[in-house]
Formats: structure tokens, sequence, C-alpha cells
């Protein structure tokens, strides 16, 4: 399918493995991209095996300088911008693990956090959506995430943010839709990346046992997705939240515990 024939997008966070995903499969379907990251290393390998369809660019999600750059940037080499996939999240390994709970986060991690995750797509927005504007319109897709809709043991200031982006991405779409702008969020669950199996010995296990798929989604899963929502295919679909996690939040409590109850009662 050729369905994003001419359009330029941005993928922020696309040096990782969900959106360099996104990324392949937006050219894959027609799309010139900008793969944005802090790294620019990381932006740059994944833009390497597309060609001159893509362009890295290093830039700063909390930044609002870099993040208008990135902007201009993306004009400058490509001339428009028709979709923007707000995707970029903290994920320093130092730094991370100290989200926790209310009373043991640093306050400074708790800020820097929303920084990165919920006020670098605001900027990406304010930035990205006058020059949609001026094209006639445009698709933004926002990652947030599941763990923006229940609560968990710990990453409160991600999944704080994870929950805002739900509601910035409600205002964007109530204000702009008229304007011929769309704006979505999408809700991953556990996605099966390099990531995931470097992480706590079981936990993967653990969390299988609470997701309706025989498999975890991967990075192409979340791609998919994105592409569709940035094609003229989703163009009656703004103001949503779509969960894509393998039906993780829609059953009851005790689906694991039952299951394996049932299963071992013969």
């Amino acid at each position: 399918m050729m369905r994003l024939e001419g359009k330029v997008a941005i993928v922020t966070g696309g040096g990782g493995g969900i959106g360099a995903a996104v990324a392949r499969r937006l050219t894959a379907e027609g799309a010139s991209v900008v793969i944005a990251d802090l790294f620019e290393e990381s932006a740059e390998r994944a833009a390497a095996p597309l060609g001159d369809s893509a362009l890295a660019v290093q830039f700063d999600a909390a930044d609002p300088e870099s993040v208008k750059a990135m902007i201009d940037r993306c004009m400058t080499h490509f001339g428009r911008i028709d979709i923007l996939h707000n995707n970029a999240a903290m994920t320093d390994p130092v730094k991370s693990p100290q989200d926790t709970t209310a009373p043991d986060i640093p306050i400074g991690i708790w800020r820097e956090i929303l920084d990165i995750n919920l006020t670098g797509y605001l900027l990406g927005c304010k930035y990205a959506i006058p020059h949609m504007i001026a094209g006639g319109g445009g698709s933004i897709i926002n990652t947030a995430s599941n763990s923006g809709s229940a609560g968990d043991l710990a990453r409160i200031a991600y999944g704080s943010t994870k929950a805002a982006i739900m509601g910035l991405t409600r205002y964007v779409a109530t204000q702009h839709g008229r304007q011929n702008i769309r704006c979505n969020s999408i809700a991953p669950g556990v996605v099966l990346t390099e990531a995931l199996e470097k992480t706590v010995p079981g936990l993967k296990d653990i969390i299988k046992r609470h997701i309706l798929t025989p498999e975890f989604g991967t990075p192409d899963d979340i791609a998919a997705l994105v592409a569709f929502l940035a094609s003229d295919e989703s163009r009656y679909i703004t103001g949503e939240n779509i969960s894509i996690s393998g039906g993780g939040l829609v059953h009851q409590p005790h689906y694991a515990d039952l299951l394996a109850f049932m299963e071992s009662d013969g």
C-alpha cells in the first residue's frame, strides 16, 4: 500500500525500537520522514537504510528552541509537514528507575519526565500545527500508554504524563478539527523489544499471563496502527485513544488467576 505517498512525517524518538519501526513503515507507504532523536547516532542508524526518504535530526524534546529547530529543519528539507508522531520519552537507564512513588520520587526527576514526555508533545504540536494548517491539514499521533489508564507499583511520573497525553490529544483534536487536523493517541501495552528482553528476569512471563493474545506485540504492530492513523483511511477518527495491548486492560482483575486455576483443575 502507498497510502502516504507524497506526505511528510516527523517521528520523534525515532531512533528507538518503536520509532524506527514507525519510520520504516511510513516510508514503505510512500512518506518522507524526519527521524528525530536525542541521540544523533540512533537517528542516523534508523535513517540510513531508508535513503533519501529519511532525514536524521538530533533534538531535545524538553527544549523549546530545539523542538522548533527540528520542525524548521523538516520544512527546509522537505517543504511541508503532514504527519507528526510524538513518540519521544524519558528512557535514561539511570534516571528512569528513580520514577517510583509519590513520597520517593525526586522532584527533579518528576519535572524532567514531564518536560520530555508531556511538554515535548505540546511543543511538537505548537510548532507543527501552523505548518499543517498552511498545508491544508494533517494527522498527529501521540504515544500514550496503558500506564495512563491504570495505576502501577512504580513510574508515577511516567503514568501521569501518559494520562495527560490523552487529555492533550482531545484538546488538540477539538481546537483544530475544523482546520482539517486530526489528533489521536495510541496506548501500547508491553511491546516485545530488546529492552524488554533485558528487563527484570521473569517480568515478561508475569505480564504475559494477563494479555489475551497468544504473543506480545512488536514494534511493527505499533507502526501499522500509526500508519493507519496517519492515512486518509482514518479520516473520521480524531480525539480518540486507541489501546494496542493484546487486551491487557479489558478483562476482570482475576482473569489470570482464574484461568490458571481452571487449567490446573483439568
